[in-house]
């Protein structure tokens, strides 16, 4: 059995579109106000565990298609760029879906999907524990495709003769649909009042596009 390091050097893993959703189902907010630099201290402060970095991934929405939030993901990514943070962000796919209107005509509108950030984070926990950077990978997510990478971090930790700990971090509240981490991993919940400690400062939605 490894023994236990005393300091737990952990990286955390965020996906951002993730969280975001998980965020605005349990606590209302209509866009993504958080500070991530300050919920990964604040979730290991409280762990006793020792944050070393930050990885951010999200889907990028489409300057033409959706000015707004490109300009909102842009801004914000830039200055998580200057505090250190490493990011990932991969164009939305974009494809027509039919809508069924109140009158009970039908219309087709343009939804962008994300694909492929899920497979990025998966990399990069894989890769940051082959090269030993943690002992702890602290992912905000609920996804359930990265139950197999928890699978895959503990063979790897078992081969290296390792003590390595996989936690899954996510908003809880009375009207979270989903009360559920990731399986195989240590659940960390966040309430409202933790939440609200960690918002970020600065709004970068335009006030005009």
């Amino acid at each position: 059995m490894p023994n236990e390091p005393v300091t737990k050097r952990t990286v955390a893993f965020i996906d951002g579109q993730n969280l975001f959703y998980s965020v605005k189902k349990a606590f209302g907010y209509k866009f993504p106000n958080y500070d991530v630099e300050k919920l990964a201290k604040k979730v290991c402060l409280e762990k006793g565990w020792q944050l070393d970095s930050i990885r951010f991934y999200t889907g990028m929405p489409d300057a033409s298609a959706d000015p707004f939030w490109h300009h909102f993901w842009t801004a914000k990514l830039a200055i998580m760029g200057t505090r250190g943070i490493y990011s990932f962000s991969r164009p939305l796919r974009y494809r027509h879906q039919t809508t069924l209107l109140p009158d009970g005509t039908s219309t087709a509108i343009l939804v962008g999907q994300e694909k492929g950030v899920d497979v990025r984070i998966a990399l990069g926990v894989v890769r940051l524990e082959l090269d030993n950077i943690y002992d702890v990978a602290l992912i905000f997510s609920q996804d359930q495709d990265l139950s197999e990478v928890s699978d895959e971090v503990k063979k790897i930790s078992t081969v290296q003769h390792r003590w390595i700990k996989v936690a899954s971090v996510f908003p809880i509240s009375p009207t979270a649909e989903n009360r559920r981490g990731i399986n195989n991993t240590e659940w960390i919940k966040i309430d409202r009042a933790m939440y609200d400690t960690c918002l970020d400062k600065m709004d970068y939605r335009p006030k005009s596009i």
